[in-house]
């Protein structure tokens, strides 16, 4: 195996694992604060880290080039928008103990993104694609005529995760770049939330405990961290092989959720998993087969 590949596998395993097992222990540890004031710090802290990264590697001029383009910053607030919707649902989940369902989400965002690319950019289609497609989409009705709920926290995680993968996809902006730019439209709402809270003091974040300020801004690293890892990844090694990796994220969720977690994990949820089980190793077979 060339180094370049096998480090590329590292990198993107390594991203992938701290998706799916680290920051859950984090999202856990610091889930005193509560879903709100964690995306607040996750939004607030991890726009201020890039914009030090930004001025410090000299990546100014990279900035402007996309701030100066209306398009770009248009789809970036609406990219942004989705991130925030699809944070906030994540750690919902991790905090309420919803975790094998927010896994469900993470499990099913490929195939639907292969979807939405058809839908809405005319993406091909192949056989083993359909498939993958069909058996997520029986795997949504059984949960849904067997529950007799909408698995809201699963679709929402990949509905969000899958819109904005492609959004970022079609105007080719530098991840870093583009991540600050969504950030920065979000630290006003997030500023503002964070004064709500702390009017009614239901702050966590405050001078008075500097261990909790120092655990809650480390929401930013948490969120950098792994995104630099896979995204290496994907350079070294391919978007195929990465896309393959990317599947430990999900893996790790669950298999805390019923083992770590004791989470419900009932006959009715593990015939939907195994619809999607089978639906993520067709779609595997299907990048294998073109990387």
């Amino acid at each position: 195996m060339k180094k370049e590949l096998l480090n590329g596998i590292l990198f993107s395993a390594a991203g992938s694992f701290w998706w799916g097992v680290i920051g859950v222990f984090y999202f856990k540890y610091v889930s005193f604060a509560g879903p709100v004031e964690l995306v607040i710090h996750r939004t607030i802290w991890t726009a201020f880290i890039l914009f030090l990264s930004i001025i410090f590697f000299s990546r100014l001029n990279f900035f402007f080039e996309v701030f100066n383009n209306k398009k770009k910053i248009f789809i970036l607030f609406i990219s942004g928008s989705l991130i925030f919707i699809n944070w906030f649902t994540w750690i919902y989940a991790v905090v309420s103990n919803r975790l094998i369902d927010a896994s469900f989400g993470y499990f099913i965002f490929p195939i639907l993104s292969v979807l939405f690319g058809f839908i809405f950019f005319k993406e091909k289609l192949n056989k083993r694609r359909v498939i993958s497609i069909f058996l997520v989409l029986i795997s949504i009705i059984y949960f849904l005529f067997n529950f007799k709920s909408i698995p809201w926290i699963g679709l929402t995680v990949a509905i969000t995760w899958s819109s904005y993968n492609l959004l970022r996809k079609k105007i080719n902006v530098k991840t870093d770049i583009g991540l600050f730019i969504e950030t920065l439209f979000l630290a006003p709402i997030a500023l503002l939330l964070f004064y709500f809270i702390s009017q009614k003091g239901l702050n966590d974040f405050t001078l008075s405990n500097l261990n909790n300020m120092f655990w809650l801004f480390l929401a930013g690293p948490m969120t950098i961290i792994p995104l630099y890892l896979y995204l290496r990844g994907v350079d070294l090694a391919g978007l195929g092989a990465s896309g393959m990796i990317f599947f430990i994220a999900p893996t790790g969720q669950f298999l805390l959720g019923i083992f770590y977690f004791n989470e419900i994990f009932n006959f009715h949820k593990l015939i939907s998993f195994i619809f999607i089980w089978i639906a993520v190793i067709i779609y595997l077979k299907d990048l294998n087969q073109n990387k």
